[in-house]
């Protein structure tokens, strides 16, 4: 995967800078840490960066706390992990010593999310996989080719990044492969038992969370003839709960669950006009509805950030949703069931009395 120039920048490279971008998640997390590892233990310094606070629900991760808010400039070779989007770097690309060290430093992508065209405004040499479910199956796959070593808590990190990315090994896009390097990272010393105890023990909410998620959950309105589920969370909110619980992730997953639903929505706002958007979806549209917006991410996990107010973008959202269902379904009919008769309820009505 690695050609001889990208080799070299990594040997000669005595400290490294590896850099998230502002939606921090599973999968970004991991692959850094675990690159943490993996060159730390060929003796190089490491530094971690990520313009954004590490999400709460990700501090069960050993090492969340090493990520820098501020960006370091003396590293030699900088490594991004997980995206090839400017507008997901935007936060450290309005820093002039940071734009300055992209610009003048070598860059290397270690990025999986190939549907996405990369827009980065610097040179930067990208390495990349169509076949990995998550970036840290691809720095799996980068360690065995170049014999890079991987020890016990490089095992963690990769798997808790697998596993992040493929929901559980359980997206379409995870393989048998993916399967196969969960069990080898396993051998090298990853728990998965320990992980989930460590993970559900942050999970636990306070009462008023939970009370907060019912509320989310009443506030909860239907779009595009049900099939889109979105919930809007103001800024008051996301300052109230936003260090207990992130206000989207609460109630996400339960308005992909509900029948009808193909798409969920959580939208935030800010004080400086921004909106952000998470997905989920039922089917592979999440990725084609975050790029409409400059973001990116997974068929049925994305995300992305605008500066429009909301009650200017949700036209522009539902119109553009109606677009995303008809081309869907234009491609994807859907079998309509076969309509029951009078004399076939009958019949099962005896069959039931019997």
């Amino acid at each position: 995967m690695l050609n001889e120039s990208q080799r070299k920048l990594i040997a000669d490279a005595k400290k490294i800078l590896v850099i998230q971008a502002e939606n921090p998640d599973g999968d970004s997390l991991g692959s850094a840490l675990a690159l943490e590892e993996i060159f730390g233990e060929m003796g190089k310094e490491i530094a971690l960066h990520c313009p954004v606070q590490i999400p709460t629900y990700l501090r069960h991760i050993a090492g969340w706390d090493r990520v820098l808010l501020d960006f370091p400039t003396d590293a030699d070779l900088a490594i991004i992990v997980d995206t090839s989007s400017k507008i997901l770097l935007s936060k450290t690309l309005a820093d002039p010593a940071a734009t300055n060290f992209l610009n003048t430093h070598p860059v290397l992508v270690l990025d999986h999310h190939v549907n996405v065209e990369p827009d980065l405004p610097f040179l930067a040499q990208y390495i990349a996989s169509d076949t990995a479910v998550a970036t840290g199956e691809l720095i799996y796959d980068l360690s065995c080719e170049e014999k890079w070593s991987i020890n016990p808590v490089a095992a963690t990190n990769l798997f808790i990044s697998i596993q992040a990315d493929s929901l559980g090994l359980t997206t379409v896009a995870t393989t048998a492969d993916s399967f196969a390097v969960c069990a080898e990272l396993v051998r090298l010393g990853a728990n998965p038992a320990d992980i989930e105890e460590k993970r559900r023990e942050l999970m636990k909410k306070k009462p008023e969370i939970l009370k907060y998620k019912g509320q989310l959950i009443e506030r909860v309105e239907y779009f595009n003839d049900g099939r889109t589920a979105l919930v809007f969370v103001p800024f008051d909110e996301i300052q109230e709960y936003s260090n207990d619980y992130n206000p989207t992730m609460l109630v996400l997953d339960e308005m992909r669950l509900v029948i009808g639903v193909d798409v969920a929505i959580g939208v935030k706002t800010y004080p400086d006009g921004k909106l952000t958007g998470k997905l989920r979806s039922n089917i592979p549209v999440s990725h084609l509805i975050a790029k409409f917006f400059g973001g990116d991410g997974h068929p049925y996990a994305a995300g992305f950030r605008i500066y429009e107010k909301y009650d200017a973008w949700l036209p522009e959202f539902t119109a553009m949703m109606e677009k995303i269902f008809a081309e869907y379904d234009a491609e994807n009919p859907r079998e309509m069931p076969e309509s029951k008769t009078d004399s076939d309820f009958k019949s099962f009505r005896v069959k039931e009395g019997k």
